[in-house]
Protein backbone atom coordinates (compact mmCIF):
# COMPACT_ATOMS: atom_id res chain seq x y z
CA UNK A 1 0.00 0.00 0.00
CA UNK A 2 2.23 3.11 1.19
CA UNK A 3 5.84 0.89 1.84
CA UNK A 4 7.75 3.55 0.59
CA UNK A 5 6.45 5.90 3.25
CA UNK A 6 6.53 3.02 6.12
CA UNK A 7 10.36 2.48 4.78
CA UNK A 8 10.96 6.53 5.48
CA UNK A 9 9.41 5.93 8.97
CA UNK A 10 10.95 2.67 9.58
CA UNK A 11 14.25 4.99 9.34
CA UNK A 12 13.49 7.92 11.48
CA UNK A 13 12.57 5.23 14.39
CA UNK A 14 15.95 3.29 13.71
CA UNK A 15 17.41 6.87 14.22
CA UNK A 16 15.40 7.59 17.23
CA UNK A 17 16.02 4.28 18.34
CA UNK A 18 19.38 4.14 18.13
CA UNK A 19 19.67 7.96 20.29
CA UNK A 20 17.41 6.44 23.03
CA UNK A 21 19.69 3.04 23.39
CA UNK A 22 22.60 4.89 22.79
CA UNK A 23 22.07 7.18 25.79
CA UNK A 24 20.49 4.28 28.02
CA UNK A 25 23.45 1.93 27.91
CA UNK A 26 25.66 4.39 28.64
CA UNK A 27 24.04 5.29 31.12
CA UNK A 28 23.88 1.79 32.72
CA UNK A 29 27.54 1.16 31.94
CA UNK A 30 28.35 4.65 33.58
CA UNK A 31 26.50 4.19 36.93
CA UNK A 32 28.04 0.57 37.48
CA UNK A 33 31.28 1.64 36.89
CA UNK A 34 31.37 4.42 38.78
CA UNK A 35 29.21 2.46 42.04
CA UNK A 36 30.35 -1.10 41.18
CA UNK A 37 26.49 -1.66 42.44
CA UNK A 38 24.62 -4.58 41.14
CA UNK A 39 21.53 -3.05 43.17
CA UNK A 40 21.35 0.30 41.73
CA UNK A 41 21.97 -1.17 38.05
CA UNK A 42 18.92 -3.58 38.97
CA UNK A 43 16.70 -0.66 39.99
CA UNK A 44 17.41 1.72 37.48
CA UNK A 45 16.74 -1.04 34.90
CA UNK A 46 13.46 -1.96 36.67
CA UNK A 47 12.42 1.58 36.92
CA UNK A 48 12.58 1.69 33.55
CA UNK A 49 10.36 -1.25 32.50
CA UNK A 50 7.81 -0.20 35.53
CA UNK A 51 7.27 3.23 33.63
CA UNK A 52 6.96 1.74 30.70
CA UNK A 53 4.41 -0.29 31.75
CA UNK A 54 2.64 2.30 33.46
CA UNK A 55 2.69 4.20 30.45
CA UNK A 56 1.14 1.92 28.06
CA UNK A 57 -2.49 1.66 27.94
CA UNK A 58 -2.25 5.58 28.31
CA UNK A 59 -0.06 5.88 24.90
CA UNK A 60 -1.94 2.95 23.58
CA UNK A 61 -5.52 5.38 23.62
CA UNK A 62 -3.53 8.56 22.89
CA UNK A 63 -2.51 6.38 19.77
CA UNK A 64 -5.96 5.36 18.71
CA UNK A 65 -7.10 9.08 19.35
CA UNK A 66 -4.61 11.11 16.99
CA UNK A 67 -2.97 10.79 13.90
CA UNK A 68 0.16 8.59 14.55
CA UNK A 69 2.64 11.12 13.01
CA UNK A 70 1.71 13.44 15.38
CA UNK A 71 2.11 10.87 18.41
CA UNK A 72 5.78 10.56 17.25
CA UNK A 73 6.28 13.76 16.88
CA UNK A 74 5.55 14.52 20.30
CA UNK A 75 7.39 11.94 21.65
CA UNK A 76 10.37 13.22 19.67
CA UNK A 77 10.04 16.59 21.23
CA UNK A 78 9.72 15.39 24.79
CA UNK A 79 12.82 12.89 24.39
CA UNK A 80 14.87 16.23 22.75
CA UNK A 81 13.93 18.36 26.26
CA UNK A 82 14.53 16.15 28.65
CA UNK A 83 17.45 14.79 27.50
CA UNK A 84 19.05 18.53 27.07
CA UNK A 85 17.85 18.81 31.17
CA UNK A 86 19.69 15.80 32.12
CA UNK A 87 23.09 16.80 30.19
CA UNK A 88 22.78 20.27 32.09
CA UNK A 89 22.18 18.61 35.21
CA UNK A 90 25.34 16.71 34.99
CA UNK A 91 27.23 19.57 33.62
CA UNK A 92 26.03 21.48 37.09
CA UNK A 93 26.69 18.94 39.62
CA UNK A 94 29.76 17.80 41.50
CA UNK A 95 30.74 14.72 40.28
CA UNK A 96 30.51 13.47 44.44
CA UNK A 97 26.62 14.18 44.56
CA UNK A 98 25.75 13.24 41.39
CA UNK A 99 27.30 9.38 42.31
CA UNK A 100 25.29 9.45 45.78
CA UNK A 101 22.99 6.89 44.89
CA UNK A 102 19.60 7.86 46.66
CA UNK A 103 20.71 11.93 46.21
CA UNK A 104 18.17 14.17 44.54
CA UNK A 105 21.13 14.89 41.92
CA UNK A 106 21.44 11.36 41.15
CA UNK A 107 17.65 10.91 41.62
CA UNK A 108 16.71 14.16 39.04
CA UNK A 109 19.65 13.05 36.23
CA UNK A 110 18.76 9.16 36.36
CA UNK A 111 15.05 10.31 36.27
CA UNK A 112 15.15 12.71 33.34
CA UNK A 113 17.12 10.55 31.23
CA UNK A 114 14.29 7.54 31.92
CA UNK A 115 11.75 9.92 31.27
CA UNK A 116 13.25 10.69 27.62
CA UNK A 117 13.76 7.03 26.91
CA UNK A 118 10.61 5.54 28.58
CA UNK A 119 8.61 8.10 26.11
CA UNK A 120 10.15 6.55 22.98
CA UNK A 121 7.46 3.66 23.96
CA UNK A 122 4.66 5.81 22.43
CA UNK A 123 6.53 5.83 19.30
CA UNK A 124 7.11 1.89 19.05
CA UNK A 125 3.12 1.38 19.83
CA UNK A 126 2.32 3.89 16.60
CA UNK A 127 4.72 2.04 14.71
CA UNK A 128 2.80 -1.23 15.19
CA UNK A 129 -0.58 0.11 14.35
CA UNK A 130 1.20 2.06 11.50
CA UNK A 131 2.16 -1.50 9.79
CA UNK A 132 -1.42 -2.22 9.83
CA UNK A 133 -2.60 0.85 7.96
CA UNK A 134 0.48 0.84 5.82
CA UNK A 135 1.10 -2.49 4.60
CA UNK A 136 -0.83 -5.34 2.91
CA UNK A 137 -1.75 -8.30 5.08
CA UNK A 138 0.28 -10.98 3.60
CA UNK A 139 2.97 -9.26 3.84
CA UNK A 140 3.15 -7.67 7.48
CA UNK A 141 5.20 -11.26 8.99
CA UNK A 142 7.85 -9.84 6.87
CA UNK A 143 7.47 -6.40 7.59
CA UNK A 144 7.59 -7.31 11.28
CA UNK A 145 10.64 -9.16 10.58
CA UNK A 146 12.48 -6.31 9.33
CA UNK A 147 11.38 -3.69 11.84
CA UNK A 148 12.81 -6.36 14.02
CA UNK A 149 16.06 -6.13 11.84
CA UNK A 150 15.86 -2.24 11.98
CA UNK A 151 15.68 -2.71 15.74
CA UNK A 152 18.58 -5.46 15.75
CA UNK A 153 20.99 -3.20 14.17
CA UNK A 154 20.14 0.07 16.31
CA UNK A 155 20.86 -2.03 19.10
CA UNK A 156 24.18 -3.34 17.48
CA UNK A 157 25.12 -0.05 16.74
CA UNK A 158 24.26 1.76 20.59
CA UNK A 159 26.05 -1.17 22.54
CA UNK A 160 29.09 -1.00 20.34
CA UNK A 161 29.54 3.22 20.33
CA UNK A 162 27.67 3.21 24.10
CA UNK A 163 30.47 1.23 25.71
CA UNK A 164 33.55 2.70 23.40
CA UNK A 165 31.74 6.33 24.33
CA UNK A 166 31.37 5.89 28.33
CA UNK A 167 34.88 4.11 28.02
CA UNK A 168 37.22 6.46 26.41
CA UNK A 169 35.28 9.99 25.30
CA UNK A 170 33.68 10.10 28.90
CA UNK A 171 30.15 10.30 29.95
CA UNK A 172 30.29 14.03 28.75
CA UNK A 173 30.67 13.71 25.33
CA UNK A 174 28.13 10.98 25.50
CA UNK A 175 25.26 12.67 26.61
CA UNK A 176 26.15 15.76 24.56
CA UNK A 177 25.91 13.21 21.09
CA UNK A 178 22.89 11.83 22.29
CA UNK A 179 21.23 15.06 22.55
CA UNK A 180 22.80 16.32 19.47
CA UNK A 181 21.02 13.35 17.54
CA UNK A 182 17.78 13.84 18.90
CA UNK A 183 17.60 17.12 17.37
CA UNK A 184 18.66 15.31 14.16
CA UNK A 185 15.94 12.73 14.52
CA UNK A 186 13.20 15.03 15.33
CA UNK A 187 14.19 17.59 11.68
CA UNK A 188 14.17 14.37 10.14
CA UNK A 189 10.30 13.27 11.15
CA UNK A 190 9.24 16.58 9.83
CA UNK A 191 9.81 15.55 6.48
CA UNK A 192 8.65 11.88 6.54
CA UNK A 193 4.75 11.41 5.87
CA UNK A 194 1.99 9.35 7.59
CA UNK A 195 -0.70 8.91 4.72
CA UNK A 196 -3.49 8.64 7.11
CA UNK A 197 -6.04 11.30 6.42
CA UNK A 198 -8.13 11.30 9.31
CA UNK A 199 -8.57 8.71 12.69
CA UNK A 200 -10.56 6.17 12.12
CA UNK A 201 -12.85 4.97 14.90
CA UNK A 202 -14.77 1.27 15.11
CA UNK A 203 -17.50 2.82 16.99
CA UNK A 204 -17.12 6.28 18.96
CA UNK A 205 -13.83 7.76 20.34
CA UNK A 206 -12.21 6.10 22.98
CA UNK A 207 -11.62 7.95 26.25
CA UNK A 208 -8.04 9.86 26.91
CA UNK A 209 -7.21 6.72 29.09
CA UNK A 210 -9.57 4.38 28.18
CA UNK A 211 -8.49 0.62 30.00
CA UNK A 212 -11.93 -0.80 29.59
CA UNK A 213 -11.69 -0.36 25.80
CA UNK A 214 -8.29 -2.42 25.78
CA UNK A 215 -9.38 -4.90 28.16
CA UNK A 216 -12.77 -5.60 26.25
CA UNK A 217 -10.69 -5.87 22.68
CA UNK A 218 -8.36 -8.38 24.42
CA UNK A 219 -11.07 -10.42 25.82
CA UNK A 220 -13.25 -10.11 22.44
CA UNK A 221 -10.49 -12.20 21.02
CA UNK A 222 -10.55 -16.01 22.18
CA UNK A 223 -7.15 -17.12 23.30
CA UNK A 224 -6.10 -13.88 23.32
CA UNK A 225 -6.13 -13.39 26.83
CA UNK A 226 -4.57 -16.16 27.18
CA UNK A 227 -1.14 -14.65 25.29
CA UNK A 228 -1.07 -11.45 26.91
CA UNK A 229 -0.88 -13.65 30.28
CA UNK A 230 1.97 -16.26 28.52
CA UNK A 231 3.77 -12.76 27.68
CA UNK A 232 3.64 -11.81 31.50
CA UNK A 233 4.91 -14.72 33.10
CA UNK A 234 7.50 -15.19 30.26
CA UNK A 235 8.45 -11.20 30.77
CA UNK A 236 8.70 -11.82 34.66
CA UNK A 237 11.52 -14.50 34.23
CA UNK A 238 13.27 -12.33 31.34
CA UNK A 239 13.45 -9.47 34.18
CA UNK A 240 16.09 -11.43 36.15
CA UNK A 241 18.67 -10.75 32.74
CA UNK A 242 17.66 -7.23 32.12
CA UNK A 243 18.72 -6.68 35.72
CA UNK A 244 22.22 -9.01 35.91
CA UNK A 245 23.44 -9.66 32.67
CA UNK A 246 25.38 -6.64 32.45
CA UNK A 247 27.06 -7.22 36.16
CA UNK A 248 27.86 -10.62 34.76
CA UNK A 249 29.59 -9.67 31.49
CA UNK A 250 31.17 -6.40 33.19
CA UNK A 251 32.89 -9.22 35.30
CA UNK A 252 34.85 -10.97 32.80
CA UNK A 253 35.22 -8.50 30.32
CA UNK A 254 36.29 -4.30 30.09
CA UNK A 255 33.67 -1.77 29.21
CA UNK A 256 34.92 -1.28 25.83
CA UNK A 257 34.90 -5.09 25.27
CA UNK A 258 31.60 -5.80 26.73
CA UNK A 259 29.97 -3.17 24.41
CA UNK A 260 32.03 -3.90 21.58
CA UNK A 261 31.06 -7.45 22.18
CA UNK A 262 26.91 -6.27 22.27
CA UNK A 263 27.82 -5.07 18.33
CA UNK A 264 29.13 -7.98 17.40
CA UNK A 265 26.30 -10.55 19.41
CA UNK A 266 23.59 -7.83 17.73
CA UNK A 267 23.92 -9.07 14.62
CA UNK A 268 22.45 -12.59 15.27
CA UNK A 269 19.16 -10.38 16.30
CA UNK A 270 19.65 -8.68 12.62
CA UNK A 271 20.36 -12.57 11.01
CA UNK A 272 16.90 -13.67 12.62
CA UNK A 273 14.88 -10.73 12.30
CA UNK A 274 16.28 -10.89 8.50
CA UNK A 275 15.23 -15.00 8.28
CA UNK A 276 11.54 -13.76 9.12
CA UNK A 277 11.41 -10.44 6.69
CA UNK A 278 12.63 -13.12 3.64
CA UNK A 279 10.94 -16.40 4.47
CA UNK A 280 8.06 -14.93 6.79
CA UNK A 281 6.97 -17.14 9.77
CA UNK A 282 4.73 -19.57 7.79
CA UNK A 283 0.79 -20.05 8.11
CA UNK A 284 0.88 -20.50 12.07
CA UNK A 285 3.00 -17.78 13.60
CA UNK A 286 1.45 -18.43 17.17
CA UNK A 287 3.19 -21.97 16.98
CA UNK A 288 6.85 -20.32 15.80
CA UNK A 289 6.65 -17.90 19.01
CA UNK A 290 6.37 -20.43 21.09
CA UNK A 291 9.27 -22.51 19.39
CA UNK A 292 10.99 -19.27 19.64
CA UNK A 293 11.28 -19.05 23.33
CA UNK A 294 11.65 -22.83 23.80
CA UNK A 295 14.85 -22.25 22.53
CA UNK A 296 15.50 -19.59 24.01
CA UNK A 297 15.15 -20.68 27.38
CA UNK A 298 17.16 -24.11 26.84
CA UNK A 299 20.15 -21.16 25.89
CA UNK A 300 19.22 -19.21 29.18
CA UNK A 301 19.81 -22.53 31.41
CA UNK A 302 23.30 -23.08 29.82
CA UNK A 303 25.14 -19.57 28.47
CA UNK A 304 26.42 -19.40 32.11
CA UNK A 305 26.84 -22.65 32.75
CA UNK A 306 30.78 -21.93 32.36
CA UNK A 307 32.21 -18.64 33.39
CA UNK A 308 33.63 -18.08 29.92
CA UNK A 309 33.35 -15.62 27.81
CA UNK A 310 33.22 -17.63 24.51
CA UNK A 311 29.98 -19.60 26.01
CA UNK A 312 28.38 -16.20 26.92
CA UNK A 313 29.05 -14.79 23.52
CA UNK A 314 27.71 -18.14 21.67
CA UNK A 315 24.72 -18.50 23.99
CA UNK A 316 24.00 -14.99 23.32
CA UNK A 317 24.18 -14.70 19.96
CA UNK A 318 22.00 -17.59 19.59
CA UNK A 319 19.25 -16.01 22.20
CA UNK A 320 19.46 -12.79 20.30
CA UNK A 321 18.84 -14.25 16.76
CA UNK A 322 15.53 -16.10 18.29
CA UNK A 323 14.20 -12.74 19.87
CA UNK A 324 13.11 -10.88 16.22
CA UNK A 325 11.06 -14.40 15.65
CA UNK A 326 9.60 -14.09 18.81
CA UNK A 327 8.38 -10.82 18.61
CA UNK A 328 7.52 -10.82 14.56
CA UNK A 329 5.12 -13.83 15.80
CA UNK A 330 3.14 -11.61 18.22
CA UNK A 331 3.16 -8.85 16.74
CA UNK A 332 1.23 -10.74 13.34
CA UNK A 333 -0.98 -12.34 15.63
CA UNK A 334 -2.55 -8.76 16.75
CA UNK A 335 -2.48 -7.05 13.47
CA UNK A 336 -4.33 -9.26 12.44
CA UNK A 337 -7.04 -10.92 14.84
CA UNK A 338 -7.34 -6.91 16.96
CA UNK A 339 -9.48 -4.39 14.84
CA UNK A 340 -6.92 -1.81 13.42
CA UNK A 341 -9.07 1.15 15.13
CA UNK A 342 -8.41 -0.91 18.51
CA UNK A 343 -5.00 -1.64 18.03
CA UNK A 344 -3.28 0.94 19.69
CA UNK A 345 -4.93 0.52 23.23
CA UNK A 346 -4.58 -3.44 22.74
CA UNK A 347 -0.51 -2.92 21.69
CA UNK A 348 -0.28 -0.47 25.03
CA UNK A 349 -2.03 -2.87 27.45
CA UNK A 350 -0.28 -5.55 26.07
CA UNK A 351 2.95 -3.63 26.63
CA UNK A 352 1.39 -2.83 30.44
CA UNK A 353 1.21 -6.24 30.88
CA UNK A 354 4.05 -8.05 29.80
CA UNK A 355 6.63 -5.34 30.35
CA UNK A 356 5.11 -4.64 34.18
CA UNK A 357 6.42 -8.50 35.23
CA UNK A 358 9.58 -7.41 34.22
CA UNK A 359 10.58 -4.77 37.26
CA UNK A 360 9.31 -6.87 39.83
CA UNK A 361 11.42 -10.05 39.56
CA UNK A 362 14.23 -7.31 38.68
CA UNK A 363 13.30 -4.81 41.87
CA UNK A 364 13.20 -8.54 43.88
CA UNK A 365 16.32 -10.18 42.17
CA UNK A 366 19.11 -7.19 42.66
CA UNK A 367 18.72 -7.53 46.17
CA UNK A 368 18.70 -11.37 46.38
CA UNK A 369 21.85 -11.53 44.38
CA UNK A 370 23.65 -8.66 46.00
CA UNK A 371 23.12 -9.83 49.84
CA UNK A 372 22.50 -13.32 49.58
CA UNK A 373 23.49 -15.38 46.12
CA UNK A 374 26.41 -13.47 44.94
CA UNK A 375 28.25 -13.79 48.42
CA UNK A 376 27.03 -17.21 49.05
CA UNK A 377 28.57 -18.13 46.41
CA UNK A 378 32.07 -16.55 46.56
CA UNK A 379 32.00 -18.40 49.61
CA UNK A 380 34.07 -21.62 50.28
CA UNK A 381 30.77 -23.26 51.24
CA UNK A 382 29.09 -22.40 47.93
CA UNK A 383 32.09 -22.97 46.15
CA UNK A 384 32.00 -26.54 47.15
CA UNK A 385 28.29 -26.90 46.66
CA UNK A 386 27.94 -24.93 43.47
CA UNK A 387 31.53 -26.14 41.73
CA UNK A 388 29.98 -29.28 40.32
CA UNK A 389 27.22 -27.73 38.29
CA UNK A 390 28.70 -24.20 37.54
CA UNK A 391 32.04 -24.28 38.01
CA UNK A 392 34.11 -21.95 39.22
CA UNK A 393 34.59 -17.64 38.58
CA UNK A 394 33.23 -14.87 40.52
CA UNK A 395 29.67 -13.98 39.09
CA UNK A 396 28.55 -17.74 40.14
CA UNK A 397 25.87 -16.45 42.07
CA UNK A 398 24.38 -14.82 38.65
CA UNK A 399 24.89 -17.86 37.09
CA UNK A 400 22.86 -19.55 39.41
CA UNK A 401 19.88 -16.89 39.09
CA UNK A 402 20.10 -17.47 35.02
CA UNK A 403 20.09 -21.39 35.55
CA UNK A 404 16.62 -21.40 37.49
CA UNK A 405 15.01 -18.71 35.50
CA UNK A 406 15.91 -20.87 32.48
CA UNK A 407 14.41 -24.06 33.88
CA UNK A 408 11.08 -21.74 34.78
CA UNK A 409 10.61 -20.62 31.14
CA UNK A 410 10.86 -24.06 29.77
CA UNK A 411 8.38 -25.12 32.08
CA UNK A 412 6.04 -22.39 31.12
CA UNK A 413 6.95 -22.45 27.55
CA UNK A 414 5.64 -26.48 27.26
CA UNK A 415 2.65 -25.76 29.27
CA UNK A 416 1.28 -23.29 26.94
CA UNK A 417 1.35 -26.08 24.23
CA UNK A 418 -1.08 -27.64 26.02
CA UNK A 419 -3.75 -25.04 26.85
CA UNK A 420 -7.37 -24.13 25.61
CA UNK A 421 -6.10 -20.76 24.57
CA UNK A 422 -3.54 -21.98 22.14
CA UNK A 423 -5.87 -23.93 20.34
CA UNK A 424 -8.30 -21.08 20.33
CA UNK A 425 -6.10 -18.18 19.12
CA UNK A 426 -4.48 -20.50 16.48
CA UNK A 427 -7.64 -21.40 14.90
CA UNK A 428 -8.85 -17.47 15.48
CA UNK A 429 -5.72 -16.84 13.33
CA UNK A 430 -6.74 -19.08 10.41
CA UNK A 431 -9.77 -17.06 10.30
CA UNK A 432 -10.48 -13.87 7.66
CA UNK A 433 -9.09 -10.52 9.46
CA UNK A 434 -10.99 -8.27 11.17
CA UNK A 435 -7.98 -5.78 11.02
CA UNK A 436 -9.54 -3.42 8.25
CA UNK A 437 -6.88 -0.30 7.34
CA UNK A 438 -7.43 3.15 7.71
CA UNK A 439 -7.44 3.70 4.36
CA UNK A 440 -10.21 1.30 3.06
CA UNK A 441 -12.54 2.73 6.40
CA UNK A 442 -12.60 5.85 4.74
CA UNK A 443 -16.26 7.52 4.64
CA UNK A 444 -17.03 5.64 8.11
CA UNK A 445 -14.44 7.31 10.04
CA UNK A 446 -14.78 10.23 12.39
CA UNK A 447 -12.04 13.05 12.32
CA UNK A 448 -10.45 13.93 15.91
CA UNK A 449 -9.12 17.41 16.28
Amino acid sequence: MHRKHFNQLLLNTFLANVTVGYLWFALTFWVYLETRSVLATAFIGGAYMLLTAVVGVPFGTWVDRTRKKRVMLVAQVFTTVAFSLAFAVYLLTPRADLLRIGGWQFVLFVSLTLLGAVVESARNIALSTCVTLMVDESERDKVNGLVGMVSGLGFAVTSVFSGLSVGQLGMTWTIATAVALTVVSMIHLLFVSVPEAEVVHSDEAPKMVDFGGAFRAIRDVPGLTGLVLFACFNNLLGGVFMALLDPYGLTLVSVEVWGLMWGVLSFGFIIGAGLVSRRGLGPQPLRALLLANLGMWIIAMTFTIRENIWVLAVGTLAYMALIPVAEAAEQTVLQKVVPYAKQGRVFGLAQSVEVASAPISAFMIGPVAEFWLIPYANSDAGRAQLGWLLGGGQARGIALVFLLAGIGGLALTLFAFTTRSYRLLSRRYGEPSVATPAAALEGQAESVG
